[in-house]
């Protein structure tokens, strides 16, 4: 053994060289260590690198290269179950607008999502003339600013007295959930030439559209959006917040007979000349065909096609939207309303679409359980009118 000396030459002594092989022993140990970690560390960026080629995040534009794997994943899923694309998709959410629930469920690929959503906004729906809003919380508060402040005259002397404050409303729209169970065959499912994803969006967005259409007018609030007709209405001249105000025909179950179209005009200058500018007209076709045969006293009609392909009939220079839910002309009723439904109801929407498969419930069919969570509520009470076919 090489024996240790200091500077001046003389022996070190045997302790110092004992701590001097123990530090270099540690010191090679650490090198090793740091060695061992960096090479964990590039197989990790390696395997990162791997998994972004694989998973890259499509472009913008839905160009053919990119939708392909979407569809054919969701496809997969569809037919039989697979569900390995789908969890590819997964591993890069952010991008593909993607993610599982605890019970296993789904998002929809955004092309089939698109086309669900396509399908409810041209539908005959008050979603076409409300205000509708994406949430990601389980509710929707609207504040409202129904009233006015105060004023008053007076000269370079008067005293200056105190006047009202505006009145500020909260309205709170709850989320509820939506949903859809289309089913299928498996030898369907198993057709490659059939277009599932088309099938399966159209089923889930006419079932959709329905049912939203039907809460917007009249659902009662108990698990589905509250309508605007299920608040309460008050004569007009006894309007206040919280009820919607009406016109009466003057007719048990009809327009008068004489001067049917003044009850049109009556509720159209009903409403406040601020909503009136956007008002629209909401009726079902039972209603329309009976309204569009009214002239006015120089025998013109009221009623007005629209000159454009997609644009709106007009009444009376406002447009008209087609709405089924909306009840007949009868006695009592409430068949026709006019109002800005843009600023007096809102439809709180989350804005991502689930499908669960479950192939066991009905054998041999696969059902599809499809949810969504929307809410709606009338959010300024003074911006609806409504026509009451009553005399009073």
């Amino acid at each position: 053994m090489t024996e240790l000396k200091s500077r001046t030459g003389d022996a070190v002594p045997g302790e110092a060289a004992r701590r001097m092989a123990g530090f270099l022993e540690e010191f090679t140990g650490f090198q090793a260590e740091v060695k061992k970690r960096l090479q964990q560390t590039e197989e990790r960026v390696t395997m990162l690198d791997r998994k972004t080629m694989a998973h890259g995040r499509p472009a913008l534009s839905m160009t053919a290269e990119v939708e392909v794997p979407h569809r054919k994943a969701f496809d997969a899923y569809l037919r039989c179950g697979d569900d390995d694309g789908l969890r590819g998709l997964v591993l890069e959410g952010k991008g593909l607008n993607t993610a599982v629930n605890a019970e296993g469920g789904y998002l929809v690929d955004p092309k089939t999502a698109d086309t669900i959503r396509a399908v409810l906004t041209t539908t005959s729906s008050l979603r076409q003339v409300a205000n509708v809003v994406q949430v990601e919380a389980t509710s929707f508060d609207v504040l409202v600013d129904r009233g006015d402040v105060g004023h008053g005259w007076g000269t370079e002397a008067t005293a200056v007295a105190e006047t009202g404050s505006a009145q500020i409303e909260r309205i709170s729209i709850p989320l509820h959930e939506l949903n859809a169970m289309p089913k299928a065959s498996q030898r369907l499912l198993d057709d490659a030439a059939f277009d599932i994803e088309g099938w399966l969006a159209g089923r889930i967005a006419d079932k959709f559209a329905r049912a939203e259409a039907a809460a917007f007018v009249g659902g009662d609030g108990d698990s589905k959006p509250t309508g605007f007709l299920d608040h309460t209405k008050v004569a007009d001249a006894a309007w206040a917040w919280g009820s919607l105000g009406y016109v009466a025909t003057g007719a048990a179950g009809d327009f008068s007979t004489t001067n049917p179209a003044d009850a049109i005009v009556d509720l159209v200058y009903a409403l406040d000349a601020g909503y009136r500018a956007n008002g629209t007209f909401v009726m079902n076709s039972k209603t329309a065909g009976a309204v569009r045969k009214m002239k006015d006293a120089d025998g013109r009609f009221l009623w007005s096609d629209g000159l454009a392909a997609g644009e709106p009939a007009r009444l009376m220079g406002y447009p008209v939207l087609i709405a089924e839910d909306m009840p007949d002309i009868g006695a009592g009723t409430y068949a026709i309303a006019f109002g800005d439904f843009r600023a007096g109801y809102t439809i709180a929407e989350r804005p991502d679409l689930r499908v669960l498969r479950d192939p066991f419930s009905a054998k041999p069919h696969v059902l599809f359980y499809a949810t969504k969570r929307v809410g709606g509520d009338v959010s300024d009470f003074a911006a609806i009118k409504l026509l009451r076919f009553a005399v009073s």
